[in-house]
């Protein structure tokens, strides 16, 4: 696999540092957000390290989750 593929796109990045960061602000573990959006823990991990192309549903599933705006999740601080 050439090094570009491996490469992060941006939005996925911001995507998964906002996600953290609203996580750990909330004092919710990967576990309890993974519940209450009803995915799988191993899913939520994955997106927190931006291996994962979202869908718009899985989106709104964690900001659900986390209690935010959609937009929270994609907008840059």
């Amino acid at each position: 696999m050439p090094s570009d593929a491996k490469k992060k796109c941006a939005a996925q990045l911001l995507f998964a540092q906002n996600m953290r960061r609203i996580r750990l602000e909330k004092k919710l573990t990967q576990e309890q957000v993974a519940e209450r959006a009803e995915l799988h823990p191993n899913y939520i991990s994955s997106v927190e390290r931006a291996e994962r192309n979202l869908t718009i549903s899985s989106i709104e599933k964690i900001a659900h989750a986390l209690e935010v705006r959609m937009t929270e999740l994609v907008t840059e601080a």
